[in-house]
């Protein structure tokens, strides 16, 4: 009888409280997809720690970027567009690599001059930082494999784009070749603004999907 009893008490309290246990991990897993990029934290071009949480209800244009590339001249549509949405709550954040091509060698002190010299760049600059391979930062890692299956592939070259909605989820992708002043991103970038912080931005933009 004795045994019994304490057998039926093992069921009663144990077996739940294992259960929530064992489904911390998940459960953790889930908040931090939900999260999207704000639960990560990165160095600005002067090696300060940022928290990305500091955008959260801002619209985000991410961008990989390099000095002595082809396509660097976008750092001036880069700049235009930042300028045109900046007074509602909308970013460009350049994140300078040396992935593609070793054309960006400088190092943070020297890409930040020469941003704001030739193009004069005020938008948020960031430490270079790796984009792709094994040395993939975490930011550009959740970007490109853990952000939906529309968006999971490798970035193939320098000034590739990440339209991000205020709830931190990534919404539209755009190739190296899509200028930041196209008709295209211009228009993704107001219809995300237009989504109010509480709505699901993947749900309520029509252009949620990546461009190849």
């Amino acid at each position: 009888m004795k045994t019994e009893l304490i057998n039926a008490f093992q069921r009663f309290f144990l077996t739940p409280a294992l259960c929530i246990f064992f489904a911390l991990p998940a459960l953790a897993k889930t908040d931090a997809a939900a999260d999207g990029i704000h639960q990560f934290k990165v160095q600005d071009i002067k090696n300060k720690t940022v928290d990305m949480s500091t955008y959260r209800g801002k619209v985000l244009l991410i961008v990989n970027t390099a000095s002595y590339c082809g396509f660097t001249s976008q750092y001036k549509s880069l700049q235009k567009t930042y300028e045109q949405f900046k007074d509602q709550n909308f970013y460009v954040l350049g994140f300078p690599s040396n992935d593609f091509g070793r054309q960006e060698p400088g190092s943070n002190k020297e890409i930040k001059d020469f941003c704001e010299l030739n193009y004069k760049v005020t938008f948020p600059l960031f430490s270079k930082v790796s984009v792709s391979g094994n040395q993939k930062d975490s930011l550009f890692k959740y970007l490109t494999e853990d952000s939906g299956k529309d968006f999971s592939r490798p970035i193939d070259w320098n000034f590739e784009k990440f339209l991000v909605g205020k709830d931190g989820r990534l919404i539209a992708r755009f190739t190296s070749s899509v200028d930041p002043q196209s008709d295209e991103i211009l228009s993704a970038v107001k219809k995300a603004l237009a989504i109010k912080s509480n709505q699901p931005a993947a749900k309520s933009l029509p252009t949620a999907k990546p461009d190849r």
